[in-house]
């Protein structure tokens, strides 16, 4: 049985029981709650621990392994920046068309009371600072208090710029940093496997506690949870379409039967890693060559989780419309920023790794509180399948978009270089 499965099913145990003992035993569920929420909240807690050095480490490896795939050839280097444009614009999407979905479809207030009750001890922050005061605040003083305080936003910005001054260094000194937060980051990996082995201990037991204070209602939280944030990465996914066809010159029809196959995959494994090979059969039928998609794909895999940012921040923003958080426009740039730099340094893992890990740091840069995300954990199953379907179809869709561009922009050769210094 997989991690996820294990998971889910104990979201289910723990749902049924809590319910069931509150309709059998009514005084007595409660006490049984003051006995699962501390269980619950320290295997939070244990996830919690690794958060700050998994970040810093991934974003160093993970712009590090950028810069030296684009310092590799310019058609590798345009492949980047399209990748970083739409994964800013994917952040921005999933911004704006959260809250619209939530507006259009609220969770009935019901369910969003009794969450909150579950979670008693999560606290939303507090007042809103004036936008000088958050202007400044995002230039860390201290990145070592930054971090303590798990002030997220400067954090990153603070990572963000020492790996890029890391890409700087000569070879020697540049590649021991990186082989450091490379194994800082497979230690924290390590740790979150050992974590999530007690998993089924963890969220059995937040579980029982939504089960007992929210009821069935919470059943139609969890599934209103699932179809909103997965709506918001179909519109990347359907977004693909027009991209394919407008930027790689490719026609809908022809793009969606070769990008099939691939998804068929992706559905299956939820790894855009195992369906790399479709994919690399599908731009070939489009009329891609090899030498570009065999680049531009594998880098895509690597580092191009475009449904990362917009799905991510709908969390978020999710949890803060359960704790009825009024979002200002500073809560969502901090959330949009947060989003777009750390997906650089995603891990490539199923959802259930990655869940904690890559929202937490958007989570708290706006202000929301994280613990409900060890819950929604429990079902990240269900979107982690658009998660994988939106990315594959995007990443075929920008090689033939770079395809395209590189028939207009002929590659330069040495001899080119040769014949300029001329």
């Amino acid at each position: 049985m997989s991690q996820a499965t294990r998971i889910l099913l104990s979201l289910l145990a723990g749902l049924a029981l809590g319910i069931a003992t509150t309709a059998a035993w009514p005084e007595r569920a409660l006490d049984f709650v003051d006995v699962a929420q501390p269980i619950g909240t320290a295997w939070l807690n244990a996830l919690r621990m690794t958060i700050v050095p998994l970040v810093v480490a991934l974003l160093v490896t993970g712009i590090a392994a950028t810069a030296e795939a684009a310092r590799a050839s310019r058609l590798a280097t345009r492949a980047i920046v399209l990748f970083l444009v739409l994964l800013w614009i994917s952040a921005a999407i999933g911004a704006l068309l959260t809250p619209l979905f939530l507006d259009l479809w609220p969770l009935p207030e019901q369910a969003a009371a009794a969450l909150r009750a579950t979670f008693a001890g999560a606290e939303p922050a507090g007042e809103i600072p004036p936008f000088s005061e958050f202007l400044s605040a995002i230039i860390p003083t201290n990145p070592i208090a930054a971090a303590a305080n798990d002030a997220f936003l400067p954090l990153i910005l603070f990572t963000t710029v020492f790996a890029f001054a890391v890409t700087r260094l000569p070879a020697e000194p540049r590649e021991t940093l990186v082989r450091f937060f490379r194994a800082l980051a497979d230690v924290m990996l390590v740790m979150i496997h050992w974590v999530l082995w007690l998993a089924p201990i963890g969220v059995l037991a937040l579980s029982y506690v939504v089960g007992a204070r929210a009821g069935t209602s919470a059943l139609g939280a969890l599934a209103h949870y699932v179809i909103v944030v997965a709506a918001v990465g179909g519109v990347l996914w359907l977004l693909a379409y027009p991209l394919a066809v407008f930027g790689g010159r490719v026609p809908l029809g022809r793009f969606a039967r070769e990008v099939g196959p691939s998804q068929a995959v992706a559905i299956s494994t939820q790894s855009s890693l195992a369906s790399l090979p479709a994919m690399l059969a599908g731009a070939e039928r489009l009329g891609v060559p090899v030498a570009t998609s065999g680049v531009t794909l594998p880098l895509a895999v690597a580092i191009f989780r475009v449904t990362g940012p917009c799905m991510n921040i709908a969390v978020a923003i999710y949890v803060a419309h359960v704790f009825g958080m009024e979002l200002g426009p500073q809560q969502l740039a901090a959330g949009i920023a947060a989003a777009a730099i750390t997906t650089l340094g995603a891990v490539s893992l199923p959802g259930a790794i990655s869940f904690v890990s890559s929202i937490a740091p958007i989570a708290i840069a706006m202000g929301v509180p994280v613990e409900p995300l060890a819950l929604l954990v429990a079902v990240e199953t269900l979107p982690d399948i658009m998660r994988t379907v939106a990315n594959v179809t995007m990443d075929v869709s920008t090689t033939t978009v770079i395809s395209a561009r590189s028939e207009d922009v002929p590659e330069r050769t040495e001899a080119d270089a040769l014949l300029d210094a001329e």
